[in-house]
């Protein structure tokens, strides 16, 4: 933060954002003292930050803090002589110190004298003990070193300490930590990030309006063919000269008309590109705005590790990996309290005693590691322990006893269904409860925080060498993967995070049990339910033998959902519903698609909810007969690319007379622009066309990711052996002769291709 952005600032606040940072620096320090006591570089870093302490203190008349920070600097300077080397006491009563220089500096001016008052004991306390630690170790020969020093920490025992249960505590000021950085709030972002998200959206429709205006080129083409038909259809005694001059320029401003269509068309392609790189820009710009470093969410995570497991008499050290990794600030905001649990079951559950682990082979100290970095777009977090890991036989009969399940069942569960009965609500595998742990609502508190942010986690463990959790999360809140689906005609969201599979089920493995269809999936029995039923949207329009389900809910509650058709996974721009609607039943949010047209995004919660109503009540209708009253296959649609008139109007009467629905393209140019713009099943093409031949035309097709799978069939003259391969090698699927086809040759070869006309 620059000097300019802190000119409102009063006194009181610069030196609370001092100690802030003095302290961080302080407790990263005495952490690493703690592991190395002669460390140059830690003890000069420690000294000067109690130096600096000292003097911003004198600065605002905090003289409490002064004498905190002097008798702390002496300590320092005195290691770095040589005369005291820092053991574990000395590291005990120093953090002691910071937590008192924290306390002085987030307090309000009008009570700073309270410090000097009925605090003073404190002040006083400190100084004695942190003074006699180091004395009576540079006199050690004429003293009892280990004595005095327990004296010295026993004086201080009394002292207020930062909570060992939450890093919250520990960073505890009187402002958010992010207003420290940046001078808007969290709202504005949001609204920036939208808006953002809105323009690239937008920046997007321009691609579907370009096409429009390819199709009207593409029609004005199709007219002037029409006008040069006419013109030589009619005799030259039947049309007047003046219809003759009429006629010829209305062909001259047919053509200048398409000309400025085409010029407008190139023009139109470059603005959209750079549209949509801007957008694209400020999209990432404002989305970067939001995020932390993973470090500022995680600072006081060392020391409330360290004082955990010295309660606990378990020498731990917590390594955190991805410092710089960049987090969405809301999510970072949460994570607080999830990863704070996960540290604390680790130290207490996971990691053995000292004398356990020595008996293991391993260190006395242990190490807790904690991860973050960004892996297939999204986020992912990890907490991992090199304890003793999960036993899973003393899960098993956990499970059983508080009769979750029966001891036959428990006994069929694989280890990764064991695991999963550690989220439960209330669940805790200690018979007694502490201060620390025994409730069963620590896990339970990571599940819901990464539910709620549409992420997952997973939990492994391997006997004798430690315990791993994993939590995926989004890189972003702004953002939704999701599955799109067509439920009556319209689109629907599905965030991935609650979709446990897609798959196509065959109608013959659907079964009844109990009145009610179910089919199998991964040795159980899932319940099948039409979309169009919860969401009261008319019904299934399903052809053909098979259903497209989307399996949705978790190892509580699963279902398969009868859609009509899938339409591909989407990144969508989150944005909330007007406040004024309320609560949509099943719906979390909207978004808009590439076109600007709308989209709802489905709450799945809410839709596992309005699904176990309707199965309550009996009200649940069958799937297969609502499929089966499917509406009309609809007709396979052929594009037809000649260059002849003749052999254009031949094939489209062939195909239409056999169900095929036909559209027509008068060269390669006209083509490429009428199968980027539409639909279709098959493209037949000519080879020798003006402006592009069929061959580049082909090419074309293949390489276009969107294109690749259409089937294209080549109906040319040249029936040389290497005009078959040249056609065949550029990726056509068919080579066929205009010199030797008939009806039946044509249609059994588009038959062998796309199948018969309907669907």
């Amino acid at each position: 933060m620059s000097d300019e952005d802190l000119s409102g600032y009063s006194m009181a606040d610069l030196f609370r954002l001092e100690t802030e940072n003095q302290a961080e620096v302080l407790t990263l320090g005495l952490l690493a003292l703690e592991r190395g006591p002669a460390a140059a570089e830690q003890l000069e870093a420690c000294m000067r930050a109690a130096h600096s302490l000292k003097g911003a203190a004198r600065i605002v008349g905090l003289e409490a803090a002064v004498e905190v920070a002097h008798v702390m600097e002496d300590c320092f300077v005195a290691a770095q002589r040589g005369g005291v080397v820092l053991g574990q006491k000395h590291i005990d009563l120093l953090l002691q110190g910071v937590d008192l220089l924290k306390r002085i500096g987030t307090t309000a001016e009008r009570d700073a004298a309270q410090w000097m008052g009925e605090k003073r004991r404190e002040i006083e306390g400190f100084r004695t003990a942190l003074a006699a630690a180091v004395a009576c170790q540079e006199n050690a020969e004429t003293a009892d070193y280990a004595g005095a020093l327990e004296e010295a920490a026993a004086s201080v025992e009394a002292l207020p300490t930062a909570s060992a249960a939450t890093p919250a505590a520990a960073t505890a000021t009187g402002h958010e930590p992010s207003d420290r950085v940046l001078r808007v709030t969290a709202e504005n972002l949001n609204r920036l990030l939208s808006l953002a998200g809105e323009s690239l959206v937008e920046s997007r429709w321009l691609k579907p309006f370009a096409e429009s205006l390819l199709r009207l080129k593409r029609q004005h083409q199709e007219l002037g063919q029409t006008l040069d038909s006419l013109r030589d259809a009619l005799p030259d005694h039947v049309v007047s000269e003046q219809a003759r001059v009429a006629q010829g320029e209305a062909q001259r401003r047919l053509l200048k008309c398409s000309q400025f269509l085409a010029d407008r068309l190139a023009e139109l392609d470059v603005f959209d590109r750079r549209s949509g790189n801007l957008a694209h820009r400020l999209y990432e710009e404002a989305q970067a705005v939001r995020m932390r470093p993973f470090a500022d969410g995680v600072r006081a995570f060392p020391r409330m590790v360290r004082d955990l497991g010295k309660s606990l008499s378990k020498p731990v050290r917590l390594e955190i990996v991805g410092e710089a990794t960049q987090v969405d600030r809301d999510i970072l905001e949460r994570l607080e309290a999830p990863l704070t649990h996960l540290l604390r079951n680790s130290v207490d559950h996971g990691i053995e005693s000292p004398e356990g682990r020595r008996a293991a082979g391993k260190p006395a100290e242990s190490v807790l590691t904690l991860e973050a970095r960004h892996t297939a777009g999204v986020l992912q977090i990890v907490v991992a322990d090199d304890g003793g890991g999960i036993d899973v036989d003393k899960l098993r009969v956990a499970v059983v006893e508080r009769k979750l399940t029966v001891s036959e069942t428990a006994a069929a569960l694989s280890e990764a269904e064991l695991l999963e009965f550690l989220f439960l609500p209330g669940f805790s595998m200690k018979g007694e409860v502490t201060e620390i742990s025994g409730r069963g609502v620590g896990l339970d508190v990571v599940q819901n925080m990464v539910k709620q942010v549409r992420g997952t986690v997973r939990v492994s463990s391997q006997p004798g060498r430690g315990a791993r959790f994993q939590l995926q999360l989004p890189l972003t809140l702004s953002v939704v993967r999701t599955l799109l689906v067509e439920i009556d005609a319209e689109p629907y969201a599905f965030p991935l995070a609650y979709i446990v599979r897609t798959l196509k089920l065959p109608k013959e493995k659907i079964e009844l049990l109990e009145g009610r269809q179910h089919f199998n999936f991964e040795r159980r029995h899932i319940g099948l339910i039409t979309a169009h039923q919860v969401l009261g949207e008319g019904e299934p329009k399903v052809a053909g033998g098979e259903l497209p389900v989307v399996v949705i809910g978790d190892h509580g509650s699963t279902y398969g959902l009868v859609v009509d058709r899938f339409l591909g996974e989407r990144e969508l721009v989150v944005q909330p519903l007007d406040p004024r609607l309320g609560k949509i039943k099943d719906i979390a949010a909207a978004a808009l698609m590439e076109d600007g047209s709308p989209v709802l995004i489905v709450d799945v919660e809410d839709l596992i909810r309005s699904i176990e109503k309707l199965a309550s009540s009996g009200r649940v209708t069958k799937v297969e007969r609502a499929a089966t009253a499917g509406a009309e296959r609809p007709r396979k649609r052929v594009l037809v690319v000649d260059d002849s008139l003749t052999v254009r109007v031949l094939e489209r009467m062939l195909l239409g007379n056999h169900g095929y629905e036909v559209e027509v393209a008068v060269d390669g140019m006209d083509g490429w622009n009428a199968v980027r713009t539409g639909r279709f099943d098959l493209l037949v093409t000519d080879i020798d066309m003006p402006r592009m031949d069929g061959i580049e035309l082909v090419t074309l097709i293949k390489k276009d990711p969107n294109l690749k799978a259409l089937p294209v069939m080549i109906v040319s003259y040249k029936d040389r052996e290497e005009d078959r391969r040249r056609g065949l090698e550029a990726g056509a699927d068919y080579y066929l002769t205009k010199g030797s086809f008939h009806d039946e040759t044509l249609l059994q070869a588009v038959v062998d291709l796309i199948g018969e006309a309907a669907g």
